[in-house]
């Protein structure tokens, strides 16, 4: 590598931002712990709980009236938004924020759902800070590579609108669309961080790169990287593993509706009642893997180390989810699997996205590569 890519604000800038993406999934996991427990609601307001930095441990330190005081303080904010996204022309989202029964109902409170709601929180305001910290430590790429910057800078940002994002999934109950591109953001904010931390490894345009390709001959009429093809099948995968995902947050949502019909019990009879949206989603599953496996297949031929990483891990991130999903299938939806199945899913998405970015990067540095055995043909 050169020296600007071993230097010290390039080791703190990877570091912190690594930190980051981490965090960011400890937060979709502790997020999953959340809807798998019911506790989306255990702080009726925002960014408070209970009007107080301190959430309390019993009823008895609320008001009396605490659930009109909150349902009323929300179903306010509610229709505020509502005739915001109106005037802009959102009218179909308005529609559905000022018709959503549930943002008039107020559960009793529970210390344990509130304590967890809160610390799902605190973590939130964790990552707020070390995002913020990734733009400080991004400002030397600056002169250098000055994408690295934005990309850093455009994470911050998204941060906070998924505060405030966080704050409507609140004051709505829930709404199903809320939480949707609740869920859609956070992806897009671990691909930003992802990509800017790739780049500042690999170095601006490619310098200091360490791909440790395997040599060999190259045969005449054949390329000796991925074909453009092949980058195409990677976006597909991609983009199949983020709709599974948001798939999955619907899911979600209509076990929430099926268990409040049922009264929270008969828990093995709720997958029968979930409908089309799940029977979708185990059957884009199906097309994930297929389509991971032959992707992997196609990138195997080139022997490049990092590659051969990348699809092993995304071929065991599917696998643990084809696991998870067994799982909650045959054994009634266990809560502690829930959290699980949905952040393999978004490690996968990332996992996935690296792999695109060394492809992108093997098609800009074709010198450094070589396929294995004789020279692979390009797949277009």
């Amino acid at each position: 590598m050169n020296n600007w890519s071993i230097s010290p604000a390039v080791r703190r800038f990877r570091f912190v931002g690594l930190l980051t993406v981490v965090a960011v999934y400890l937060l979709i996991l502790v997020g999953g712990v959340v809807r798998s427990t019911g506790s989306g609601m255990g702080c009726p307001d925002w960014p408070k709980c209970f009007g107080s930095w301190v959430p309390p441990t019993q009823a008895s330190q609320l008001p009396p009236n605490y659930k009109e005081i909150y349902t009323a303080q929300r179903v306010a904010k509610n229709q505020k938004l509502a005739r915001t996204l109106q005037r802009l022309g959102f009218s179909q989202v308005a529609g559905s924020i000022f018709a959503h029964p549930t943002q008039y109902i107020e559960t009793d409170f529970n210390a344990v759902k509130t304590w967890i709601e809160y610390v799902n929180r605190l973590l939130g305001a964790l990552i707020g800070v070390f995002v913020f910290l990734t733009v400080l430590f991004a400002l030397p790429y600056w002169k250098r590579d000055r994408t690295i910057f934005w990309l850093a800078l455009a994470s911050f940002l998204l941060t906070g609108v998924q505060g405030y994002l966080g704050s409507l999934v609140v004051s709505t109950n829930l709404l199903p669309v809320m939480v949707t591109i609740h869920m859609a953001l956070a992806l897009v904010i671990v691909a930003l961080l992802l990509y800017a931390v790739d780049r500042a490894r690999i170095g601006r345009a490619g310098e200091g790169a360490s791909y440790e390709w395997t040599p060999a001959a190259t045969a005449p009429g054949t390329s000796v990287v991925p074909g453009v093809g092949l980058q195409v099948w990677l976006w597909a995968a991609l983009l199949l593993t983020f709709w599974q995902i948001i798939l999955g947050t619907q899911v979600r949502e209509q076990v929430d509706v099926v268990s409040a019909a049922a009264g929270y019990a008969g828990r093995e009879n709720w997958i029968a009642k979930l409908g089309s949206v799940f029977t979708l989603h185990r059957t884009v599953s199906a097309a994930v893997l297929l389509l991971n496996v032959y992707v992997g297949f196609e990138l195997w031929q080139f022997r490049q180390v990092r590659l051969r990483r990348l699809v092993l891990a995304t071929l065991g991130m599917i696998g643990l989810e084809i696991v998870a999903g067994f799982v909650l299938a045959s054994f009634a939806l266990p809560a502690a699997v829930q959290p699980v199945h949905l952040t393999l899913a978004t490690v996968l998405f990332g996992v996935q996205f690296l792999t695109l970015l060394a492809v992108a990067h093997a098609r800009k540095a074709p010198e450094t590569i070589a396929p294995s055995d004789a020279a692979r043909p390009v797949v277009a």
